[in-house]
């Protein structure tokens, strides 16, 4: 195990109320959530635990789905540029919207989702999803994505090498996390809505997950902003510091985050394009 240092206590605002630690890894520049919980899935038994649902409930809930809705169609657009061919898996696939939209534009989609209430509103549109990686042979897909996955996974090498192994020669992993490096993660501090611990498991900087990519033999093809996703993290994350949802605030935070970044190009969450090498 790589020795750590302290980085941030941090509480769990969806359902527990628990206090985990942040503590840096000395191989790469990643955070990781201490402890982590044996039962991890009772962590995400909240009604608001929005990306096993298509609740359009409150205000909140109702801009994540008008934002989910507009970026289908734009990742797609990334991920063409990139592809070699239309064989496509996602890992995490939730409700099964991104595959969905996929399956439309003619892709030949897969996708693995272990919660089965998304399994099952996946299944009502059409698209079936599988709950094990082991359920695919090697150098099946021309694209994997991962949206906001890889920092749920328990063993964060483990699903790297899968990655490598399910991928095609020259296939894509297009993977989208969180940047604690943002402004918005260096605003709010231990209230910043993306660390979501203990369901986040792991936080990447940029040079972290380049890092730890580059081991297992992938090559940086490129990286896009999540422009979005700066405005809606710092929707919960004022809740999460003030009880309030100060969304006059909230949307200057996020603008903030998106301006500086231009510079910095660290954005509130990043998608990066690594291709097997």
């Amino acid at each position: 195990m790589s020795d750590k240092s302290f980085h941030l206590t941090c509480k769990d605002h969806l359902v527990s109320g628990e206090e985990f630690q942040l503590q840096k890894r000395s191989d790469f520049e990643i955070l990781e959530t201490i402890p982590k919980p044996e039962n991890l899935s009772a962590y995400y038994e909240s009604e608001n635990y929005i990306s096993h649902t298509d609740s359009s409930k409150t205000l909140t809930d109702k801009i994540y789905q008008a934002v989910k809705n507009f970026m289908l169609l734009q990742k797609l657009k990334w991920i063409n540029k990139v592809a070699k061919g239309n064989n496509l898996l996602d890992i995490g696939a939730g409700t099964g919207d991104f595959l969905q939209t996929a399956k439309r534009k003619k892709w030949n989609v897969e996708g693995i989702e272990p919660n089965a209430q998304a399994r099952k509103l996946a299944a009502e549109k059409g698209i079936e999803l599988q709950q094990e990686l082991s359920y695919f042979e090697d150098s099946s897909f021309d694209v994997i994505s991962m949206w906001h996955v890889l920092e749920h996974v328990p063993d964060f090498d483990f699903q790297v090498k899968e990655l490598y192994r399910l991928l095609k020669s020259n296939g894509v992993a297009v993977i989208a996390v969180p940047n604690f490096k943002s402004f918005d993660a260096e605003y709010y501090k231990e209230y910043w809505a993306a660390y979501d611990v203990p369901r986040h498991l792991w936080h990447f900087s940029q040079t972290g997950i380049t890092g730890l990519f580059k081991k297992h033999n992938f090559e940086k093809l490129n990286t896009k902003p999540l422009v979005f996703d700066s405005f809606y993290v710092s929707l919960l994350s004022e809740k999460n510091k003030t009880g309030k949802s100060n969304m006059i605030k909230a949307f200057k935070n996020g603008l903030e985050s998106n301006l500086r970044a231009q510079g910095t190009s660290e954005y509130s969450s990043l998608v990066y394009f690594f291709k097997k090498c």
